[in-house]
């Protein structure tokens, strides 16, 4: 039995596949034809309407046009949330060319790795908008780019002739539009193609769930250069017709006030953005004010019960959540507006997806019982850049993308989380997930977050788990053991609690455990 809900009926499948433009770039093309007077960007002091957006990417794609840029081409977009990179994608999108969004962020070494696995023709560096761009440029010396109207903000690019293109595929399903690198869980990044159709099926679906609309003014501050921002976040928004308020990088301070004082009526971020943010509130004092808001979302990451609670008694609204990966494009599941959840499930799979939960013996796990998700749908990836190996060991030839997550089902069909496979810890034949004590350690006051890991010791698995503390906490490693010994099982106690200043995380604020691991 599923939750009956007026939003996932009203969505059509079939007829919502049928109705999609065919590539990405069409996007704005039909947001100008709608309204071409609609703010489509807003990025602090600048502003682009809808006709404006369409202006500014026709004129960025002949620029790219005439420098070379071709159907199959890979365009490396190197920059933080910001108008000029939205024109850049879509320019990107409009010639067949693959946009290859990359957070400035990242360091020198991280971006040249994903340069010489890509190849693209050319780099674009967001040089006015992220010091960290310009950092990039000037060190692979970049040239400026010709100033065009509208003004989206200076950018500088390098330009390499050697490289080949991919073939172009006519088909929205097989042409990809996007080439994303994962932040890795393990430690090494991998180029996830995203076609046409992934990414528009997800726009769609997503601000359809949402009933985003013209009036709603989003608040996009997950990195548009990871696929919830891109696909969720940015493409649905736009798709829907609304106007995406850029943010760089999360700032608990220009959050608050964005939600006072600039109309946002949805704010999506990952768990730790919503726990900084309270923190933020709690330190300076400031009165909650977000008269406009009308949805929160997490996802990326767990979202445990004690954070949940606490967000909801602040912002006065159901903090809702979902799940995906960047293989999917990236949801999965989501909880909906008109099925609010009290528990920590991620909700039901979206219309057109289908799961199946598989055990370790590779046989369907029984209702309720705990396997490896798989997933099914438009949503699926083409497979990973240049590594065919991995694409046939994550993707099933019958179209099943195996998650690597561990997961239950509900019999309402609520989908439940519990962990990654490669992360399950067997300490004395029992199976710990990390996310069941991650949950306990933050429901502690002192807390903002933890991360949770095995450590081999001889003949088995210790569990070992890493906090970073509210400002002028005084808990001791001590009492956060004691504090778990009360409340889970003797098998599932940390045997060494480490605090640390800050949690290693990319830039999404998923925290990055292979970094943990090099700790212990």
């Amino acid at each position: 039995m599923t939750l009956d809900s007026p939003a996932r009926r009203a969505i059509h499948v079939p007829s919502l596949l049928a109705a999609l433009p065919r590539r990405i770039a069409e996007i704005p093309a039909l947001a100008a034809a709608r309204d071409p007077q609609h703010v489509a960007l807003i990025e602090d002091a600048r502003r682009l309407t809808s006709a404006q957006l369409l202006e500014a990417v026709e004129a960025t794609a002949a620029l790219l046009r005439e420098w070379g840029v071709r159907g199959g081409d890979r365009v490396m977009i190197v920059a933080e949330n910001s108008i000029v990179q939205v024109v850049l994608l879509f320019a990107t999108a409009a010639l067949d060319a693959w946009a290859l969004v990359s957070n400035a962020r990242l360091s020198a070494a991280e971006l040249d790795a994903i340069r010489a696995h890509a190849r693209p023709r050319l780099i674009a560096y967001a040089v006015e908008s992220s010091s960290d761009a310009q950092q990039h440029a000037q060190r692979h010396g970049a040239v400026t780019a010709p100033a065009l109207a509208p003004d989206i903000g200076a950018w500088a690019y390098t330009l390499d002739d050697t490289v080949a293109a991919e073939p172009v595929e006519a088909a929205s399903e097989r042409q990809c539009a996007a080439l994303i690198y994962t932040t890795g869980t393990t430690g090494a990044p991998k180029g996830v193609m995203l076609s046409h159709r992934n990414l528009l099926f997800i726009a769609a679906i997503s601000s359809g769930l949402r009933s985003v609309g013209p009036d709603d003014v989003v608040y996009a501050v997950l990195p548009m250069s990871h696929v919830y921002g891109f696909a969720s976040v940015c493409l649905g928004s736009l798709y829907a017709g609304a106007t995406l308020r850029l943010a760089p990088r999360f700032a608990p301070e220009a959050v608050r006030r964005a939600l006072a004082e600039e109309r946002v009526s949805i704010f999506q971020g990952v768990p730790a953005m919503h726990a900084k943010l309270l923190e933020h509130l709690q330190t300076h004092g400031h009165a909650w004010s977000a008269p406009h808001l009308r949805f929160a979302y997490s996802g990326g990451s767990p979202l445990d019960a004690a954070l949940k609670a606490h967000v909801e008694s602040v912002y006065g609204l159901t903090l809702h959540n979902g799940y995906g990966m960047t293989e999917s494009s990236p949801t999965v599941a989501q909880t909906l507006l008109d099925a609010p959840r009290s528990d920590c499930s991620v909700g039901q799979a979206i219309p057109g997806i289908e799961v199946r939960f598989v055990t370790l013996e590779g046989v369907d796990a029984a209702q309720g019982e705990i396997g490896e998700l798989w997933v099914r749908g438009p949503n699926v990836m083409l497979g990973y850049y240049r590594n065919p190996e991995q694409t046939r060991a994550t993707v099933t030839e019958d179209g099943w993308l195996k998650t690597g997550d561990l997961a239950r089902q509900d019999a309402d069909g609520a989908l439940h989380i519990v962990g990654r496979s490669k992360e399950l810890i067997i300490r004395s034949g029992f199976n710990v997930y990390p996310a069941e004590v991650e949950h306990v350690l933050n429901a502690h006051p002192d807390v903002v977050q933890s991360a949770v890991i095995g450590r081999a010791v001889e003949g088995n698995e210790e569990v070992v788990a890493f906090v970073e503390l509210r400002a002028g906490a005084k808990v001791t490693p001590a009492e956060l053991i004691a504090w778990c010994g009360e409340r889970l099982a003797p098998y599932k106690r940390p045997a060494e609690v480490r605090a640390l200043a800050a949690l290693p995380a990319a830039s999404t604020g998923k925290i990055l455990k292979h970094r943990l691991r090099d700790l212990v």
